[in-house]
């Protein structure tokens, strides 16, 4: 979190949705100038859609706690003229320290105008699961310059905990069925090598690898999750 705010431009409103954490986010958004809401934990698309609803500007930036704007993406949002709709950024996420190919400049609609969006999840595994949820808007839409710095999987542990929470939530909105499994399976095989090839994860070392694979594999993990329950 504190990464995030002051990665911000200088003067900006914040709003801050706290999901009644127990550390010290609260105290230090506050310190910030942020002002904070604190609500009970649903899902990621219903908290995101309650946190636009909170939002008192006709702009919005939306960010998550581990994410961070670097300097040229910080001029470039000031600078972003009012004649579109909204604005893409491109993500790069880092694992263990360091950004990884496979996660580079993943095109993501974050700054828009408030009125003009929707939000809609996209489970990997098929089904109905309120996650990998992404902003969209019918309008005309831009692209910023610089980079929205992810740093969601400080190791790998962080990342395990992830997966298996996300796979979790997707199994419990798929049905249990052994053919969309064995397909899953066999899907995974190709997008293993698009991953590695494509995306420049074999460039990655054995970090690279390790993702490759187990993003290769989410959705097959995630329906034999759904037959196991």
């Amino acid at each position: 979190m504190p990464r995030a705010l002051t990665s911000l431009p200088r003067g900006v409103r914040t709003f801050i949705l706290d999901a009644c954490s127990d550390d010290h986010t609260v105290e230090f958004a506050r310190g910030a100038g942020a002002r904070v809401v604190q609500r009970e934990w649903t899902n990621f698309v219903d908290a995101r859609r309650f946190a636009l609803g909170q939002v008192e500007t006709p702009w919005a930036l939306m960010l998550d706690a581990d994410e961070a704007l670097d300097d040229l993406l910080r001029d470039g949002i000031l600078a972003a003229p009012e004649t579109r709709d909204g604005y893409r950024v491109r993500r790069t996420t880092y694992f263990c320290g360091k950004p990884l190919r496979v996660w580079r400049d993943e095109p993501l609609l974050r700054l828009f105008r408030a009125d003009r969006v929707t939000l809609n999840a996209h489970p990997a595994a098929a089904g109905f699961a309120p996650v990998h949820e992404a902003w969209a808007s019918a309008g005309d839409v831009g692209d910023l310059p610089g980079t929205l710095l992810h740093y969601s999987y400080p190791d790998v542990a962080t990342y395990r905990r992830k997966y298996d929470l996300y796979t979790g939530i997707e199994a419990e909105n798929i049905g249990a069925a052994p053919i969309a499994f064995l397909a899953a399976c066999a899907a995974s095989v190709p997008r293993l090598a698009w991953l590695l090839m494509a995306r420049g994860a074999l460039l990655d070392g054995p970090r690279g690898w390790y993702v490759a694979y187990r993003s290769a594999v989410y959705p097959a993990v995630a329906a034999r999750k759904a037959l196991l329950r």
